[in-house]
């Protein structure tokens, strides 16, 4: 049965079958021509609510992988992090308290460091999120739908699937995609759903497989992700952000002429709030001790005006 999952979620896509995918699941005017929010505008207070009402236990994990200051196959450019003031300097012979201080400098997106996009991320044949024009961003950053749109922050009920748990494997193969029957298929094992404003963690044990294993080089060996035709399932449900521990994407793409199309759906398209590069390996562990598959989820991007992006931290509630 996975075997023949697996072939099926990598049938070959072509672009005009994807253009039409992208219709179908695009959210522009929906909120009306104004909007920079997407699919936040589902997480009502309503449905914040719904995710407090998740913590049972108080027990909490980080979603986040470590920052990493060293390159790698998967990491070219690495965080910077520096000290700029010990307890030993000049400046602080003659006070108390002593001081130290320290520098971080690093990209906001990439393959190794957990981060979430912001709206103006992607764009698809010319256009931004909501019809929005490509000279939306400049040299000085993004003019609308920047990340301090999520000043906010995203908390609501997070529900977990977990693909290798299903097909009883440690993780999935670089390449491997994931369909949305298959979605619906860990839905039933683990006694979950995912509803509207919900916060979907997906698992495909990219991250335990890189610890294991080491980091690769993703453009030439591949990574496991998603279909693109499973994006259905997100629009149909109006999930109101996605939280993979790779990308969400399946390299290489199905799609002729398009390389990420899981990620021009569900920015471009959709307006859907997308992290990167978690870590899910604490959350399972989490969900396995507490016998349950939903908790709340607060995520807090940090308020850059202008950028494309954030570093973060997700936690998961129970």
């Amino acid at each position: 049965m996975a075997s023949r999952r697996r072939k099926s979620a990598g049938a070959r896509m072509s672009r005009k079958e994807f253009d039409q995918l992208f219709k179908e699941v695009c959210n522009w005017g929906r909120w009306g021509p104004e909007d920079e929010k997407g699919t936040l505008n589902y997480l009502t207070p309503a449905m914040v609510k719904k995710g407090a009402s998740m913590v049972k236990s108080g027990r909490t994990v980080s979603m986040s992988r470590p920052i990493e200051t060293l390159a790698s196959p998967d990491n070219a450019t690495p965080v910077v992090h520096r000290m700029t003031r010990l307890y030993q300097d000049a400046r602080n012979e003659m006070e108390e308290p002593k001081f130290v201080s320290d520098h971080l400098s690093s990209e906001l997106h990439g393959n190794a460091n957990s981060h979430v996009d912001a709206l103006c991320h992607v764009s698809y044949r010319g256009r931004l999120y909501n019809d929005r024009p490509m000279d939306a961003v400049t040299t000085e950053g993004a003019k609308s739908m920047d990340i301090s749109q999520y000043a906010r922050g995203i908390i609501g009920r997070g529900v977990r699937l977990d693909i290798p748990r299903l097909r009883k494997v440690k993780w999935l193969e670089p390449g491997e995609a994931v369909t949305g029957e298959e979605l619906e298929e860990a839905e039933v094992a683990e006694g979950v759903r995912l509803g509207q404003g919900d916060v979907f963690a997906f698992r495909v044990g990219h991250s335990l497989r890189r610890l294991e294993l080491g980091a690769w080089d993703i453009d030439k060996v591949g990574r496991a992700g998603l279909d693109p035709r499973a994006m259905r399932l997100l629009h149909k449900r109006k999930v109101s952000a996605f939280l993979p521990d790779g990308d969400g994407e399946a390299i290489p793409s199905p799609v002729e002429g398009v390389r990420y199309p899981v990620h021009a759906l569900q920015i471009s398209a959709m307006g859907l709030a997308c992290g990167d590069s978690l870590q899910l390996e604490d959350l399972s562990w989490a969900c396995q001790k507490e016998k349950r598959w939903e908790f709340m989820v607060a995520m807090s991007p940090l308020v850059i005006p202008g950028a494309t992006g954030s570093l973060v931290n997700p936690i998961a509630v129970f």
